[in-house]
């Protein structure tokens, strides 16, 4: 007992360090990223032979995204604060833009049934939705932030307006190109910045309620939002074949079993299962990695929502704290509504699942966003200070190095003459 006390005493301090966050965030998004790099090319493989194209064309675009992303993701994490908020009004007010050029006849793009797509020119698309994501994030921590300074935030029309005026301007243009899947996660991102900004439970309840309404009218108006509702839990395709995604993708995660058919040997992917390499990447992952290739990813995202979680409660910047929240809300919230779906608990919506399914438009802004939590989690009091004392540490080590390579390097060898 004593000795499983010891290590449970140790496993807390390491726990409780103040770099925890910090570690689990960077960590914890490079190997759901890393992981999502080998799903991609092992899901899209077929789709993309059927199409005519190389096995790994979209492989290599998602790279392409990925290694993008990556310098975004530096960006953002060393970004100062003042930079992150000047960059929120150009942002939302480009998105807002960009949301209207959409529907536009020849420059926005319809791709199954969504019309939310603008052509960059080959076979390139840019989907504006994605980014309206960031834009709310900063734009609402920001003003938050600023009336949190003035202390406006307990009276109800200033913590209302205009953050709840803004993003159902941004829910009702991504509506109007029927993409019900980004609307959900824009919501969820208003209804975290409330809660964090401590809305009452009245004033919570009520915003939660119109929201709610609205979509129950969008949903009822629907009959392919209504058909989606009645696939869940089916275990048969149904009638004209409605709930043949939804039951392929239970069908994919049943026949993985414990430990799956193999890297690169699904079945479901060979035209059975419908976008398998998109918002269903988490089926493939379980028909050919099983249950021990879909708990790490579950508990990858839980470490990451937990770090969020805990760098916003421990920040002092009020503006840190919302952004914070306001991005552990979308990944974790994505996170749920796609696995949700794909394991027959929620209705399908469309999202892809964060840093790991393909698309660069949803990577790009999603990779900056995590940037952000890197920086909020270095930014913390005590995560700076030892960032600050390993600093020298890890200077003295480096010149001890140096000294002894040229030490090394200084030590003549017989030449063998006498």
């Amino acid at each position: 007992m004593d000795g499983v006390r010891g290590l449970y005493l140790r496993a807390k301090r390491a726990w409780d360090r103040p770099l925890t966050a910090y570690y689990l965030i960077l960590g914890g998004s490079l190997m759901i990223l890393g992981l999502g790099l080998v799903m991609v090319f092992s899901a899209s493989q077929i789709e993309a032979l059927g199409s005519g194209l190389p096995s790994a064309y979209y492989f290599r675009k998602q790279l392409l995204a990925a290694v993008l992303g990556g310098v975004l993701l530096v960006a953002a994490a060393r970004m100062p604060v003042a930079l992150q908020r000047g960059l929120a009004y150009p942002l939302l007010a480009v998105s807002v833009f960009l949301l209207c050029l959409v529907q536009v006849p020849g420059i926005g793009q319809e791709v199954k049934g969504n019309q939310n797509w603008i052509q960059l020119g080959g076979p390139f698309q840019f989907q504006p939705s994605e980014f309206a994501k960031l834009a709310l994030v900063l734009w609402g921590a920001d003003l938050l932030a600023r009336k949190g300074d003035r202390r406006l935030l307990n009276q109800w029309k200033h913590m209302l307006v205009p953050l709840v005026p803004v993003t159902f301007l941004l829910l009702g243009l991504i509506m109007l190109g029927r993409d019900m899947g980004t609307s959900l996660i824009l919501a969820a991102i208003l209804v975290g910045l409330l809660w964090l900004a401590g809305a009452p439970v009245r004033l919570f309840a009520g915003v939660l309620a119109v929201a709610g309404a609205l979509g129950a009218l969008l949903i009822a108006t629907s009959g392919n939002r209504m058909a989606r509702f009645a696939c869940l839990g089916a275990t048969d395709p149904g009638p004209n074949d409605q709930c043949w995604q939804a039951v392929h993708g239970i069908y994919a995660l049943a026949s993985g079993g414990w430990f799956g058919s193999g890297l690169g040997d699904s079945m479901e992917k060979w035209g059975q299962l419908p976008e398998p390499h998109t918002d269903f990447i988490f089926a493939v992952t379980g028909e050919e990695l099983g249950l021990a290739g879909t708990l790490p990813v579950l508990a990858l995202f839980a470490a990451l929502g937990y770090a969020g979680i805990r760098v916003a409660g421990r920040t002092e910047d009020p503006f840190v704290r919302y952004a914070a929240g306001g991005v552990t809300t979308w990944i974790t919230a994505q996170a749920v509504v796609n696995i949700g779906a794909v394991l027959g608990l929620l209705p399908i919506a469309g999202v892809p699942l964060p840093l790991f399914s393909y698309g660069g438009s949803a990577l790009l802004p999603t990779m900056f966003a995590v940037g952000l939590l890197i920086s909020a989690a270095r930014s913390e009091p005590a995560a700076k200070a030892a960032l600050a004392m390993r600093q020298p540490a890890v200077r003295k080590k480096l010149a001890g190095v140096r000294r002894k390579t040229m030490g090394r390097s200084a030590v003549r060898r017989p030449s063998g003459e006498r």
